[in-house]
């Protein structure tokens, strides 16, 4: 058993190292400059996805409220992802496929920015997000593995080029604690 886990972190190794070497890197780049400066217009972020993209978009809106590795003052996050009675009430009575445009609809602005979060790019709710915010003015970002559906509504498109879910969503991981960090040493000034 050990070496078939020494083997996995072996080939997580060398997805990093190849995600890495790709330009993959560029786009989270550009994804840092979008949001950085979105949060300098005093803007706000709103994060979406299902499954453990939905734990994603918690997670990273937890680094951005809170704090990631430096004290600094609360950057303006929301995961669309955390009211159940909204997510519910809406999927049940209209439609799962608009549960995050509706929200955009109600707390998105111009100048914000809507981040979607599909490892196929297909889901249908996050590509109907995506398109809203973009009618509304709002900047996108998709992080996804191929792209897909979303790739055409994205400001940012973070396409990790692997083949695998789970492999995808390591790398998803990675992506949005560097985002973070670039973040915080900006505005912390290190």
């Amino acid at each position: 058993m050990s070496e078939k886990v020494a083997d996995l972190f072996r080939q997580v190794a060398s997805n990093m190292s190849r995600v890495a070497d790709s330009a993959y890197v560029e786009a989270v780049d550009r994804a840092t400059e979008l949001l950085h400066d979105s949060f300098a217009a005093g803007r706000k972020l709103l994060v979406f996805g299902n499954g453990g993209s939905s734990a994603d978009a918690q997670h990273l809106t937890a680094e951005l409220v809170g704090r990631f590795a430096l004290d600094r003052k609360p950057l303006p996050a929301i995961a669309l992802t955390t009211n159940q009675a909204i997510l519910t009430a809406w999927s049940n009575d209209q439609s799962f496929a608009d549960v995050f445009a509706r929200q955009i609809d109600a707390l998105g602005a111009p100048g914000d920015v809507a981040w979607g979060i599909s490892t196929s790019g297909t889901s249908p709710n996050v590509v109907n997000g995506l398109r809203r915010a973009r009618e509304r003015g709002l900047r996108t970002i998709g992080m996804t593995g191929k792209g897909g559906d979303l790739a055409d509504l994205c400001d940012v498109l973070l396409a990790v080029p692997l083949d695998s879910t789970a492999r995808i969503q390591e790398v998803h991981l990675v992506t949005y604690h560097s985002i973070c960090a670039a973040i915080e040493s900006r505005l912390v000034g290190r």
